[in-house]
């Protein structure tokens, strides 16, 4: 079969862009990057480590009107290229660059039975509302557990067209499932309503219990598909883990490790639970913990938090089996985490996005940063800007927000 992609136009533009990312992933700063992030995830008090995820900016920092490329697929593929190149150039972070292009096995399910309903907003940056498909307990009999289905044809007519495109330029690696991440919670409330689900937990407890029960056994069940199907990953390495981190590790592979299938325990895996921000500590364990710990502990090093602030609730995090990353969100108490997690846990620090927007005051970001650094010198601490949703058409400000965070990181 032809490929798409290989006509001589795009061809050329992506197979330059593929050198120069490969001459950036052969640089030493790399080596060292990537050293420091296996120590600094061993727990290894290192240097503070940096990273940068402009998420909802990208389009205002690499604007699609930059791609010269014509085929639609070509576009995609030259933007991820083009990215990595605007890290390198642009963000002082611990970014590692690598020299490999990554192919998805073509991995689908079934779904959870039932779709989710919203009502549309009114205004082009307001907000949709929940629509409510579950209103009663005899409703969770809707839900059924996710098939999955893998297509080897198609996934193999990828790998081939894109070992024909980067051929003797970047390593092609054939990738299966490698990010786990439970979000039972989210999932329940967007078929329940949030305000809903607040009220069940006093109204109707058993029905947000029966609900926890099935979606911890459905996933359960979607582990064990990917298990038998033998389309588990390996993401000790650049994948993208928790809510922020990287997965380079010297911990993972477990022993016992047959170097073709990937078992549970030989995975990073995370969950989270930031619609309940706000209850108390002792709800937030009784209707999602038990069933997210459950789900976590075959797994050889885990993750936990988002954007809820879990400084009350940390006591309860640490009873996760093999518990790593922890997420300090903006909204924690950094000195009364800092004390609490010590050496024991990576403090995955994720400041403020919201000093990228409006006035970007420099010393007042220097010294917000500076005092969660000061607090936290007894600890293994990872700073992550994330959730920037818009830098306002100033993406300078990236750099010089990397520039500030890096320089103190080296300071410490």
């Amino acid at each position: 079969m032809e490929n798409p992609l290989l006509n001589t136009h795009d061809k050329t533009i992506l197979r330059d862009l593929a050198k120069r990312v490969a001459g950036i992933a052969s640089l030493p700063v790399m080596d060292t990057r990537r050293d420091l992030w296996f120590r600094h995830n061993r727990l290894d008090r290192v240097r503070p480590m940096v990273l940068i995820f402009p998420e909802g900016s990208w389009g205002e920092v690499l604007p699609e009107s930059v791609l010269q490329s014509q085929n639609l697929q070509a576009r995609k593929f030259e933007w991820e290229l083009r990215s990595r190149i605007y890290y390198y150039e642009n963000f002082r972070d611990d970014t590692v660059i690598e020299k490999t292009w990554i192919v998805n096995k073509r991995i689908t399910d079934s779904g959870w039975g039932i779709q989710p309903r919203h009502i549309d907003r009114t205004t082009p940056t307001g907000s949709w509302k929940f629509d409510p498909v579950i209103k009663e307990p005899s409703h969770l009999k809707l839900l059924k557990f996710p098939v999955v289905t893998y297509d080897p044809m198609g996934t193999e007519r990828d790998f081939t067209q894109a070992q024909e495109l980067f051929d003797n330029i970047l390593d092609v690696k054939l990738k299966g499932i490698r990010h786990i991440s439970f979000h039972l919670m989210q999932l329940y409330t967007d078929l329940r309503g949030l305000e809903e689900t607040f009220h069940d937990m006093v109204e109707r407890p058993q029905m947000l219990h029966d609900a926890m029960a099935f979606l911890e056994e459905g996933h359960r069940h979607l582990v064990q598909q990917y298990i038998d199907l033998n389309l588990l990953s390996l993401n000790n390495d650049q994948t993208y883990h928790s809510s922020g981190g990287v997965g380079y590790s010297t911990e993972l592979p477990k022993p016992g490790y047959d170097g073709q299938h990937v078992r549970p325990c030989d995975m990073w895996s995370s969950a989270e639970s930031q619609e309940l921000h706000v209850v108390s500590p002792a709800m937030h364990y009784e209707f999602a913990l038990p069933y997210e710990k459950r789900l976590l502990e075959p797994f050889g090093l885990n993750g936990y938090g988002c954007c809820e602030d879990l400084t009350r609730k940390l006591d309860f995090v640490f009873t996760i089996p093999n518990i790593r990353r922890i997420s300090i969100s903006p909204f924690a108490d950094v000195d009364k985490c800092a004390e609490k997690l010590g050496r024991k846990y990576i403090f995955s620090w994720k400041p403020q996005p919201a000093h990228l927007v409006g006035d970007f005051d420099a010393n007042r970001i220097r010294h917000y940063i500076q005092h969660t650094l000061d607090v936290t010198r007894n600890c293994v601490i990872e700073v992550i800007l994330k959730d920037t949703h818009t830098c306002e058409g100033h993406p300078e400000r990236f750099t010089l927000w990397s520039e500030i965070a890096s320089q103190l990181a080296q300071e410490y």
